[in-house]
């Protein structure tokens, strides 16, 4: 065997090898508990389809199964209605994603940073598209952040958007038609149009056209039953989307509503049914201020008040997305509570005053927000936020009077509440993606919620794989062509 020809052997099998781990890491790189969905009991393991394969092994049958879905008996789970065959309510399956921040090209951008650039964006999507095929979610959730800045033009704005929507999160023609037809006329968004319209609209109105029932396809809201293979999508406005509310403009938030959906709504599933629950999507940007739109604040709390309101008719467990996390003492997590107001700002005097960033949401807003979100005691939930990169896992525990964050469950005299600060799915924190799991117990007649995270690696080694396989095609070609 010639040199070359060992060498060119060699990069083959290293390339079989690091691709084989980059679309194998979550059973390669991880606990066997973490990239799937929680078993609360016989009813959520998977089964396979030919009885044949259970006389594998059961670890060997389980990561056969999820890194092979055709393999599995789906009938079960996957049928056109919100019960399972044998006449039960369907577990919650929802992946969570914290805080892609991709970046955007300028005429002064090099190069080399163009191609990080694209390249990041493909890895971020090769982490959705295995964990999507895996385990084909009901719901995804991007906490935040999708951007690394709120300071781009229309124009930039859709760039990222249509890459958001074509290398990271990528779905079929329909869900995404809006996003591609404006990226091809590429035209300043009407915001002007879109505030003269929220301005006029009453408080309830506003309120009312937020509020959906049994919602599971944003293109076919007639589908009443989970969409495993084009999952609802629900996108969170970060502070880098729509700014702070010391920094968010109208513009800001008319293109992130046009373009990604609404900031606040709420989501109704089994209403009038022992199982019922509900979806909360709350922008925590517009929570606070001074702000330098108040509008904005005016129609979030706005929105809490008709949530409120409709309390009374609710009798479920609660999931709340929002952004930024809520209060708790230093040490908790990696950031402390932190409010940072302008002051002295010369460039844009007017901001003066208003807020300018923050950690946590303060001690009031938050105690007054988990009193509306969560208002049944015998009923649970849990918070997913995402801003601190890092993550964290804290319940709130209330004692009576208040809401008190802690490391420890501590139920006193009413259920307590889980929050997990997504951590972010970038390189630099091992492209994390959360698993969050709900099932029905009819016994104590409450949902039940648990969550992982499902851990890949630093990008350079999805890097590594894809150089490798051009570097195997161009020796193969090599030596195809001169015999060698």
């Amino acid at each position: 065997m010639t040199a070359f020809r060992a060498f060119r052997l060699v990069v083959l099998l290293a390339t079989i090898l690091f691709n084989g781990f980059i679309y194998l890491y979550p059973d390669l790189l991880n606990k066997s508990d973490q990239c799937k969905w929680h078993e609360f009991d016989e009813s959520s393991k998977i089964k396979p389809k030919n009885p044949v394969l259970n006389n594998l092994p059961t670890q060997v049958l389980e990561k056969l199964l999820l890194t092979f879905p055709s393999l599995q008996d789906n009938d079960k789970w996957f049928n056109n209605s919100t019960h399972s065959s044998d006449g039960y309510i369907k577990d919650i399956h929802m992946l969570t994603f914290g805080d892609p921040q991709i970046n955007g090209n300028w005429p002064s951008t090099p190069y080399i940073k163009r191609f990080d650039n694209y390249g990041n964006d493909y890895y971020l999507g090769h982490i959705y598209n295995v964990m999507q095929r895996r385990l084909q979610p009901s719901h995804v959730a991007v906490m935040g952040d999708l951007f690394s800045s709120q300071w781009i033009l229309d124009s930039e704005f859709y760039n990222r958007t249509l890459r958001f929507v074509e290398r990271l999160f990528p779905r079929s023609l329909e869900y995404k038609k809006t996003v591609i037809d404006t990226h091809s006329k590429h035209e300043n968004y009407d915001w002007r149009g879109w505030l003269d319209q929220e301005v006029m609209m009453l408080a309830q109105s506003r309120f009312s056209s937020r509020v959906y029932n049994d919602v599971y396809d944003w293109v076919y809201e007639n589908h009443k039953y989970p969409n495993h293979h084009e999952p609802l999508f629900i996108n969170l406005t970060g502070n880098h989307d729509i700014g702070y509310s010391g920094d968010a403009t109208w513009q800001h938030m008319a293109r992130f509503h046009h373009l990604f959906g609404q900031n606040n709504y709420v989501i109704y599933y089994n209403l009038n049914s022992q199982e019922q629950w509900r979806l909360v999507v709350l922008d925590s940007l517009t929570l606070e201020g001074p702000a330098l739109q108040e509008e904005f604040v005016n129609y979030t709390w706005q929105f809490l008040d008709g949530l409120e309101e409709t309390n009374k008719r609710f009798n479920g467990s609660t999931i709340l997305l929002t952004h930024i996390p809520f209060y708790k003492e230093a040490g908790l997590c990696k950031d402390g509570p932190e409010h940072i107001y302008y002051e002295n700002y010369e460039p844009e005097p007017y901001k003066n005053g208003k807020l300018r960033s923050q950690n946590h949401l303060s001690y009031d807003t938050s105690q007054k927000v988990l009193d509306i979100v969560f208002p049944n005691p015998d009923q649970g939930g849990i918070i997913l936020t995402g801003h601190d990169h890092y993550g964290c896992d804290d319940w709130y525990n209330y004692d009576g009077s208040q809401w008190i964050a802690s490391k420890q469950l501590n139920q006193t005299t009413r259920k307590s509440v889980r929050e997990i600060v997504v951590q972010s799915m970038m390189g630099d924190f091992d492209g994390q993606t959360g698993l969050v799991s709900g099932h029905y117990d009819y016994n104590a007649q409450s949902w039940e919620f648990e969550f992982s995270y499902c851990s890949f690696v630093v990008q350079h080694w999805w890097w590594a794989a894809k150089a490798l396989t051009v570097v195997t095609i161009l020796l193969q070609s090599v030596g195809l062509l001169f015999h060698i």
